[in-house]
């Protein structure tokens, strides 16, 4: 029978959000496969009884690794780990998040199993009983289609794409001893910006901000947007503005940036370089506003407006509230 193994993210002894979209997409996979899923995580002490949850997304076994070490993210921990469960079962494929983990731990473990990587993953299928899987390329032009020559296929699945989809299985969790190795890499310390948002690349709603805010003072502006979307929202920015120091790099969205591919995308101010739009076009609804309605920023828009940005953000931000309020 098929497998699947899928690794679950985890951050300070709590499954991360993207945790059920990868399952999800892991799920979807097996599904196809006529098979079965697994799920691999580390974490903390306690960390197994939040994994079972997982079960709701379909996984049928849950391997969990606790140590307080693993608090914060242990890359050749889980790599050994999952080089260790491929050992002992025959999986077709492994599936990873393409997050900022996600992109650490994919390529390591490719490295290790001397095996192909498809990375940014959109969608996942089966041809001729092996896996296969679709992704974006040369900046979102093309849509490749990747066959992998050797088992188990590593993939990585690109945040926002799997929306997480209940499909309630056994969901056993088995605690599994890693044996500690003297390493020259530990985590001494997490440093995190002043403002509580969600990451870029996580969010559901994301509003970037071009050079057409003209200074980093008004982000106040894009800031009251955010806020009247609400708790699904948070703020990007082009290449431009983190080069020029407006904005934190964490933030940025584009080729040398993050790629996000949330249910709304607002590009406030930006003109559109292909850089930019190789980050966001996978969005599922992009709102552009821009006074230049040459913007190449356009032709990739579901709704566009020309307009002064400083007139328009204001009045859409009061918008939402009143309709949210329902007035």
């Amino acid at each position: 029978m098929a497998r699947v193994l899928v690794y679950a993210e985890t951050r300070d002894g709590e499954l991360r959000p993207v945790a059920s979209e990868t399952v999800t997409a892991g799920g979807d996979l097996a599904e196809q496969l006529g098979g079965s899923m697994d799920v691999f995580l580390l974490g903390p002490p306690g960390m197994a009884q939040r994994a079972a949850d997982l079960g709701r997304y379909g996984a049928d076994r849950i391997f969990v690794a606790e140590d307080q070490s693993f608090s914060s993210y242990a890359a050749e921990a889980a790599v050994r780990f999952c080089e260790d469960l491929v050992g002992r079962e025959a999986y077709d494929a492994v599936v990873f998040p393409a997050s900022a983990q996600g992109k650490d731990l994919a390529p390591r473990t490719a490295a290790r199993l001397d095996r192909g990587l498809a990375t940014e993953v959109v969608s996942v299928g089966v041809d001729d009983g092996r896996p296969v899987a679709t992704r974006p390329m040369f900046a979102g032009k093309a849509i490749a289609t990747v066959a992998f020559s050797e088992l188990p296929a590593l993939i990585s699945v690109r945040p926002n794409v799997f929306r997480p989809k209940e499909r309630p299985a056994d969901g056993s969790v088995e605690v599994v001893e890693i044996a500690s190795e003297p390493t020259a890499q530990r985590v001494t310390g997490i440093e995190t910006g002043d403002r509580e948002a969600l990451d870029v690349s996580e969010a559901n709603i994301v509003i970037s901000g071009g050079r057409g805010m003209k200074d980093p003072e008004n982000w106040s502006v894009l800031e009251d947007l955010v806020e009247a979307l609400g708790d699904d929202a948070t703020l990007g920015a082009s290449r431009a503005v983190v080069d020029a120091g407006w904005r934190p790099h964490s933030e940025q969205v584009g080729q040398t940036g993050k790629v996000v591919s949330p249910s709304l995308y607002f590009a406030v101010g930006i003109s559109g370089a292909i850089q930019h739009l190789a980050g966001m076009r996978t969005a599922k609804t992009i709102v552009a506003i821009n006074r230049d309605a040459e913007a190449p920023i356009f032709s990739v828009a579901d709704y566009g407006l020309v307009g002064d940005l400083f007139e328009v953000v204001p009045a859409l931000a009061a918008e939402i509230r009143r309709v949210r309020a329902g007035g």
